[in-house]
């Protein structure tokens, strides 16, 4: 199929984002003086901008290539929440966003400096309860209503019960998408892909010897997980699929790295999008891998827009 015409049957794809949001802010300035104080640079903020991050921004790049995006998450009733909902109103996803007076909003804080990141400042907690909870009968009245789910773990306490959501996506037929965060990845068996980087991969698979052994410990890995795919990115070597039909290597594409904030973000959401418009998983991970070639050459969390992806075709 040509790509004009995946790019028209993307539009059609319908996407349930489930998982942690949160909210990425910048601060840019300039530094041309060592702080008096400490042997550190002083930073003069001239300009701030908040992006939305996590579950919030691959739902973002679900709608940027053009198909059609449901988040279902949790916020906390503070100033970063109502920012990401302010943010949220800005774009074509459909937010179902809870408030959560116990839970503080998860911000990441960059300062910026001549292109370069100087500091990064986390602000969370860790909820005491399931935060989607609250959501569970919500999330089985939009399973039916999407293709697709992909669920965004940042191990922020959104998904301590993704298995029973798993299961119930499977039940339904929908395709599984997930982003891992761990070391247990038992709570995802069934799941139709997972999308693991490579250090995410070796925490639990084991450090590999060779392409032979990294094929070895992803096929037991999968059929112990009972999985129809993993993908495991692998940065500036590209990224592998290991599915029943073997193995699939896509060397990454020949652009310059600037910032790879947010890029797994990227490429499960185009991979939802896509599969989600029918494509084979093959033609999925390729498309998937031409939109982390652009937005790593993009500064801070970003996107990747349906004329930037099939333009670079």
């Amino acid at each position: 199929m040509q790509q004009q015409d995946w790019r028209r049957r993307v539009r059609a794809a319908r996407v349930l984002v489930v998982g942690d949001v949160m909210l990425d802010r910048y601060w840019f300035g300039s530094v041309e003086r060592i702080s008096p104080e400490a042997p550190v640079p002083v930073a003069r903020v001239l300009r701030e901008q908040d992006r939305l991050g996590g579950a919030a921004n691959a739902a973002l790049n679900i709608t940027s290539l053009g198909a059609q995006a449901t988040l279902l998450s949790v916020v906390g009733r503070d100033e970063p929440g109502t920012r990401l909902r302010a943010l949220l109103q800005e774009t074509p996803i459909r937010g179902l966003l809870h408030e959560d007076p116990a839970l503080r909003t998860t911000l990441k804080l960059r300062v910026i400096a001549r292109q370069q990141q100087l500091l990064r400042m986390d602000f969370e907690n860790t909820p005491d309860h399931e935060v989607l909870a609250a959501q569970s009968a919500r999330y089985a009245q939009e399973l039916a209503q999407h293709d697709v789910m992909l669920f965004s773990d940042y191990g922020k306490g959104g998904l301590g019960h993704i298995g029973r959501m798993v299961e119930a996506a499977c039940a339904a037929g929908r395709m599984v998408l997930i982003d891992p965060k761990g070391r247990d990845y038992s709570r995802y068996a069934g799941a139709t892909l997972l999308t693991p980087n490579r250090a995410e991969f070796g925490e639990v698979a084991g450090e590999w010897r060779d392409e032979h052994d990294l094929e070895a410990r992803a096929q037991r890995l999968r059929e112990q997980l009972r999985l129809q795919a993993l993908l495991v990115t692998r940065a500036e070597e590209g990224m592998t699929l290991f599915s029943g039909s073997g193995r699939l290597h896509v060397p990454a594409a020949a652009r310059e790295v600037y910032d790879v904030s947010g890029a797994g973000d990227t490429v499960i959401a185009t991979l939802a999008a896509m599969l989600g418009a029918g494509a084979p998983v093959e033609e999925a991970v390729r498309t998937a891998n031409r939109a982390a070639g652009i937005v790593v050459g993009k500064l801070g969390t970003a996107s990747v827009s349906a004329d930037e992806l099939w333009s670079a075709a």
